[in-house]
């Protein structure tokens, strides 16, 4: 499996989690909006999908949930809102981001409960979280595996992994649609509202460069998850990917 996310120009880990963080902090502003617009919405209804397929876990009595990689808060608030008594936290390690989500959980009288860290090095202790989500920002970390290593470091015996991401369509029909508007129009519309043309080329190129559904699920389970499944959403657009330490 490809190793990690290699924006353009970066040499070293270091520099690719260094431009990884400053493309987020510029488009952070607009993107939302965005997010909606470029996905004619549907985002809503993949991380809606995904509270429902973990709301076992999301549900545990006691249950401490870490929403990874939160971004603006869009799966942290919905976690929220699904849960019932369970702390759910939210991390991210791009302020901009975390600034936004911060205003979106005020405004919907959630607890702020959210903080800043590197995905592969959050200050969590070993074994305390029941679940861990992630929704489309695995694939732009350095490293999948140190990722998944995390995963199961911080996560209880029986704990779940969730990770949301986008996918390639198995259909070569739908697929080839999907590359074109995902390399044509998608940098020139992003980048036209967003202002951030290259954040806009940059997203479609990690989709094709990261693993495909079969592969992620085969990686998990090398690296030891147990009762991996994937289930994909829109064609294989975007794949929900779940496993158990």
């Amino acid at each position: 499996m490809r190793k990690g996310t290699a924006p353009p120009g970066a040499a070293t880990e270091a520099q690719a989690s260094q431009w990884v963080r400053g493309m987020f902090g510029r488009i952070a502003p607009r993107y939302d909006t965005l997010n909606h617009l470029l996905s004619m919405n549907v985002d809503r209804y993949w991380r809606g999908r995904t509270v429902r397929r973990v709301r076992d876990a999301l549900n545990r009595p006691g249950a401490t949930v870490l929403d990874l990689c939160c971004g603006t808060g869009d799966l942290t608030i919905a976690l929220a809102r699904a849960s019932e008594g369970s702390a759910v936290l939210g991390s991210d390690f791009c302020h901009p981001m975390l600034v936004q989500a911060g205003r979106k959980l005020s405004a919907q009288r959630l607890a702020r409960r959210i903080f800043e860290s590197d995905a592969l090095k959050l200050p969590v202790r070993d074994g305390s979280l029941d679940l861990i989500t992630v929704a489309f920002g695995f694939r732009n970390l350095v490293d999948y595996r140190a990722g998944l290593r995390e995963f199961q470091r911080v996560l209880k015996p029986g704990g779940t992994a969730a990770i949301l991401e986008f996918s390639q369509p198995p259909n070569a029909l739908f697929a080839a649609v999907y590359n074109f508007y995902s390399r044509r129009v998608l940098p020139v519309l992003g980048g036209w509202i967003s202002g951030s043309r290259d954040a806009y080329t940059y997203l479609p190129e990690s989709v094709s460069k990261f693993p495909g559904a079969e592969e992620l699920a085969a990686e998990m389970r090398k690296m030891g998850f147990q009762d991996v499944e994937f289930t994909r959403m829109t064609g294989g657009v975007v794949a929900l990917h779940i496993g158990k330490v």
